[in-house]
């Protein structure tokens, strides 16, 4: 085989390579994204996860109206500015709120659903460890109410992500957390606990 041969093959080396690098990175991007999708689109679930999202974007249509007049501070503002934008958006949702209850999101339907679900993913060691996190967190004496703030001083647990990719995803004003064997629904900015639903740990 001559120089010219040798070049040639070694472009050709160096082509099918790239392709193989890049076909991977594109494999670890995609895959991830249809993982999730199939989590939340299973036919079993549509039905529930259509009531849900109803009932979430309703609050959240509430929640631009709350928070059309104020003012709301960047990143690199002073700890004052926020807490008094996040006191000022907790005062307009729970007015805006002040007839909610607890299983407007978090119907029997979507609770029966979410215990499933959670059944489902933690089972023996793994609901052993996931029960011993949440009784050692400290939220104990937490009184749950519907359309109060959570309290500065409890702890906020942070959800298994294995389970997050199981449940119905969520908009980022929103978040899950855990309080004992209840499952919450929050307001990230507000701290207001949205809805709640008993007996959610097996």
């Amino acid at each position: 085989m001559n120089q010219q041969d040798n070049n040639t093959a070694s472009s050709y080396s160096r082509y099918f390579k790239e392709v193989g690098v890049l076909f991977c990175l594109a494999t670890l991007f995609i895959l991830p994204l249809n993982y999730i999708y199939a989590q939340q689109e299973t036919p079993a679930s549509n039905t529930v996860l259509k009531g849900i999202y109803e009932h979430i974007n309703s609050y959240l249509k509430l929640r631009e109206q709350s928070v059309k007049n104020l003012s709301k501070p960047s990143g690199k503002s002073e700890p004052e500015k926020i807490h008094a934008y996040e006191t000022a958006l907790e005062d307009n949702l729970r007015t805006a709120r002040v007839n909610a209850s607890r299983g407007e999101i978090f119907t029997p339907e979507v609770a029966n659903h979410i215990r499933k679900v959670i059944r489902q993913e933690f089972k023996g060691q793994r609901l052993q460890e996931l029960r011993k996190e949440v009784s050692e967190s400290e939220t104990k004496g937490m009184p749950l109410r519907v359309n109060y703030p959570y309290p500065e001083q409890k702890e906020m647990l942070e959800m298994p992500p294995t389970l997050l990719l199981k449940l119905p995803a969520l908009p980022q004003q929103l978040r899950y957390r855990f309080v004992g064997s209840n499952l919450l629904l929050m307001d990230r900015e507000a701290r207001i606990i949205l809805d709640y639903m008993p007996e959610a740990l097996p």
